[in-house]
């Protein structure tokens, strides 16, 4: 079995994954929203900019509520 600090430096590390990943998907899906805009109306990355700009609103938005949930989390546990 793992020891209580292995456990806590695991789950620590999963959580820095899920945000990194969240950032990633945030603003790969805004670039490709963006990339098709602007191929299918001939735009030269006007879409493109506005969309990776969404996504990195988006992404750190939900990377914050993210980290606010655990925070809740970890102080109802921490209440007798």
């Amino acid at each position: 079995m793992l020891g209580k600090e292995t456990r806590k430096i695991f789950e620590q590390l999963t959580l820095v994954s899920q945000l990194g990943l969240t950032m990633v998907g945030s603003i790969g899906l805004g670039f490709a929203v963006g990339y098709y805009l602007d191929k299918w109306l001939g735009t030269r990355g006007i879409f493109l900019t506005l969309f990776i700009l969404l996504g990195i609103g988006g992404g750190g938005y939900t990377v914050y509520r993210q980290i606010r949930e655990l925070e809740d989390s970890e102080s109802e546990e921490e209440k007798p």
